[in-house]
């Protein structure tokens, strides 16, 4: 396993145009994750580092996901097997199609085994009868949850908040299972503010699920659970709900990738980014704060018509 692909420079930072900003006097910057790799990208990187690092260590020769037809997950998943010499399993939700999307072509590419299953019966897919079937089917697994969001990944997100050398405020990020924003706070030990933007409608619930996964990497690192208050989600930025989207946000995607030249996904950053500015506009953040905004990457997700805006 080349263990020097998971110790790589940290990504830069680079300041982000916006005139909503500059007229509010708030200075704006992104951290490029986008630029980590161009297949095991953003978050999923983070995410599955030390989750590839213990499936190696523990022995395992497959690894199994889970995900819908479009994941960056089970993309990423697919790519480090490819990698890391690992065989992969996908566990697609959803009846299978005759035209596989392009993340499934990629997975298929790269080797991994796919297999649909009703949505009636992916909803279950936690239950331990089922969990039971699977290990008869498939042997020894190492299993990595939907989105990659566990202990280790959560681990695996600190580190972002370790490789921002300089002062801020404020981090933000999208949020869709709760395990980089959860790393992002445990990064953070309680000083600056974490905004997290959930991409899905209702995303009330995520605040549960982060704080179930803050809970798990404290016990995993054998620390104490401490109890954090300096982060917070904006649910109004879901534009529709999980990979939909608005007229007002391809809108938006279009001007933001005029002004900073550089491509953004619709599914999560693109979200987050018009969250950002629009609590900007309304004033939540004083003159002289400074916002350092994660790409998350995702570009592989990307739609085809955002080309040709």
């Amino acid at each position: 396993m080349p263990e020097e692909l998971f110790h790589k420079r940290p990504t830069p930072i680079q300041p982000i145009y916006s005139a909503v900003a500059e007229k509010a006097g708030v200075q704006w910057l992104i951290k490029r994750d986008d630029l980590i790799d161009p297949q095991i990208s953003g978050n999923k990187w983070r995410k599955l580092k030390y989750n590839l690092q213990c499936a190696k260590e523990q022995g395992y020769k497959t690894l199994l996901a889970f995900g819908g037809a479009y994941s960056n997950h089970l993309y990423a998943v697919a790519a480090a097997g490819s990698l890391f010499g690992f065989e992969t399993v996908g566990i697609i939700r959803g009846q299978e199609i005759t035209q596989l999307s392009p993340t499934l072509q990629f997975a298929q590419i790269c080797h991994m085994q796919l297999e649909f299953w009703p949505r009636e019966e992916y909803r279950l897919k936690d239950k331990s009868e089922l969990f039971k079937k699977i290990q008869e089917h498939y042997g020894s697994f190492y299993m990595i949850p939907e989105g990659g969001s566990n202990a280790l990944a959560v681990k695996g997100c600190t580190e972002i908040i370790q490789e921002i050398n300089i002062p801020f405020d404020y981090v933000s990020c999208a949020c869709g299972t709760g395990g980089t924003v959860a790393g992002l706070i445990a990064g953070l030990e309680g000083k600056n503010t974490c905004l997290g933007i959930p991409v899905l409608k209702g995303g009330d619930f995520l605040k549960s699920d982060i704080q179930e996964l803050l809970s798990q990497y404290y016990l995993q690192e054998d620390q104490p659970v401490p109890t954090f208050r300096n982060w917070h989600l904006e649910t109004s930025y879901h534009f529709g709900g999980y990979a939909k989207t608005t007229p007002e946000l391809l809108s938006f995607i279009h001007r933001f990738e005029q002004e900073n030249n550089f491509l953004i996904d619709q599914v999560y950053t693109a979200k987050m980014l018009a969250g950002v500015e629009d609590l900007i506009l309304q004033g939540r953040f004083k003159r002289g704060d400074i916002i350092i905004s994660v790409h998350t990457g995702g570009l592989q997700g990307r739609l085809p018509q955002l080309s040709n805006l």
